[in-house]
Order: C-alpha cells, then structure tokens, then sequence
C-alpha cells in the first residue's frame, strides 16, 4: 500500500491565512534587515551615508561609514533575530524603524522615504501581533 505524503498547501497550518500572513511578514523582515545590514558594508544599492543625519555623527564622533557599519550590524542581529524569536525581532525592527524614521525626518528631502519606512514600521508591529497568538 502506497502512501502518498500530503501537498504542503494541504496542510492545516498553511491554508490558514493569518498563519501564512505571519509566514510571509516573518521572511520579509528576516531577509530584507540582513540584505540591507550586508550592503551597508558594501553599498551596492546606494551609498548608506547619504542618507544619515549630520547630527548623529556629531553624538557619536565616528566617519559616517564607520557609522554604517555599526547600523548594518545591527540590522543584520535584528534579521536573525526575527528568524529566531518573530515575537521580540518584530519589536526591535519595529522600534529599529522608529528611530530611522527619526533620522530620516532630520534630513531634507528624504520624507517620503520616512513614510515608506513607516509603512514597514507598521509590517513589523503586525508580524508582532501574528507572533503573539497560537504557535507557529
């Protein structure tokens, strides 16, 4: 007798939509802070210092890479750490955000990329909520 494994669209967990809104929000907020963590060391994307305020280097007195790098060791942490513990990653993202959001106010011409991060600000509230119920 032949036994036939069931799809993993059949299992109960993945049809529910909040489990695969959590699934979803979970990988995106563990892939995108380590992406962003790695190029601030390499600045493929862009040249991360454009977009720091001159004031955070007047509190702490290092180069603006210097800076960068501190911030993409960070990311990098808060990455794995919602890959590990999505309940506590999802609020230091959340609050990682928080003060970007703040920086980026303090640089002209960067509002829109301050209500984008908001957006994501907003993501990771929501994946805190979904990780806060029934295990996954």
């Amino acid at each position: 007798m032949v036994t036939h494994q069931p799809r993993l669209a059949d299992r109960p967990g993945l049809r529910s939509h909040t489990h695969q809104a959590f699934l979803l929000l979970r990988t995106v907020f563990t892939i995108a802070p380590i992406l962003f963590g790695l190029d601030k060391f390499f600045n493929v994307m862009v040249d991360w210092t454009t977009y720091l305020a001159p004031i955070a280097t007047d509190i702490i007195p290092v180069s603006p890479q210097a800076f960068m790098y501190a911030v993409g060791v960070i990311e990098i942490l808060a990455g794995i750490l919602v890959a590990w513990k999505p309940r506590i990653g999802s609020l230091v993202v959340a609050a990682w955000l928080a003060g970007i959001i703040i920086n980026l106010l303090l640089v002209p011409g960067y509002f829109d990329v301050a209500l984008r991060d908001f957006g994501l600000l907003v993501g990771a509230l929501a994946l805190n909520r979904l990780s806060s119920g029934d295990k996954h």
